[in-house]
């Protein structure tokens, strides 16, 4: 047997070790989908810490451990009867030599919009075609992504189907039109609401305004976090040349 389906095959079997009611680990024996949901989340958030790090040890850990909770749901789904690991890594072979006929098949594809064109093309088509039929074009984009991530997927679906601006002069004017608005609120006394729901279209039109300026929003808002933090403490190392905290 291969080295790596040797390891895979020694997780498979602490995982079912963990599980076992009667041996295994308590609080591995009582979760459930729901309960690791978050842990899964986590996860991939570390993976994501160790990449900007770039640190590549703590990238195999941090993968480790998403792999661990990709095994410890596929487990749980085997132990109801539902689907195993291995139905899960057909699925997504399946999928990636599906949506990569330009590799696998002899579909030619021109350029780098032809692909993502194709890409969006195969992907609906499995929407259409899957057990749970989505009515709308944006169904499927799950909402529980971070928001920012979650509005930059509803937009390019969206403009995926012709539903955008031509350039980058609309937005900006939307863009003002959204704060225009957010002033108008704040002058109303106990309007809490409603300012926050013009927070959000300015968010909301920010994120679209990264999109046509071929911007990763969630990168821009870390990397302008980032110089803050480095900001910050010059400012706090200057105060305490001069012997003073910052509440002075």
């Amino acid at each position: 047997m291969p080295k790596d389906c040797a390891a895979v095959e020694r997780l498979l079997e602490i995982m079912a070790a963990l599980r076992d009611p009667d041996s295994g680990c308590p609080w591995d024996v009582k979760q459930t989908f729901g309960s690791i949901s978050a842990y899964t989340i986590e996860e991939a958030y570390e993976v994501a810490d160790a990449i900007e790090r770039n640190n590549m040890t703590d990238l195999r850990d941090e993968l480790g451990d998403l792999l661990f909770q990709v095994v410890f749901h596929a487990h749980m789904a085997n132990e109801q009867g539902l689907f195993d690991f291995g139905d899960v890594v057909a699925a997504v072979s399946d999928k990636l030599v599906r949506r990569h006929p330009h590799v696998f098949a002899d579909a030619k594809i021109a350029d780098l919009d032809a692909l993502n064109r194709a890409w969006e093309q195969h992907k609906r088509l499995e929407r259409q075609a899957g057990e749970h039929k989505h009515k709308s074009l944006l169904d499927g984009i799950a909402s529980t992504m971070p928001a920012l991530r979650w509005s930059a997927k509803l937009q390019k679906r969206a403009a995926h189907h012709g539903f955008d601006w031509d350039n980058v002069a609309p937005v900006f004017d939307k863009l003002q039109e959204e704060i225009a608005e957010l002033k108008a609120e704040i002058d109303i006394e106990n309007n809490h609401d409603r300012i926050t729901d013009e927070l959000g279209d300015i968010l909301f039109a920010c994120v679209n305004l990264a999109r046509h300026l071929a911007v990763n929003p969630e990168h821009a808002l870390r990397e302008s976090n980032r110089k803050f933090i480095a900001r910050f403490a010059v400012l706090e190392q200057l105060l305490q040349q001069d012997g003073k905290v910052m509440d002075e």
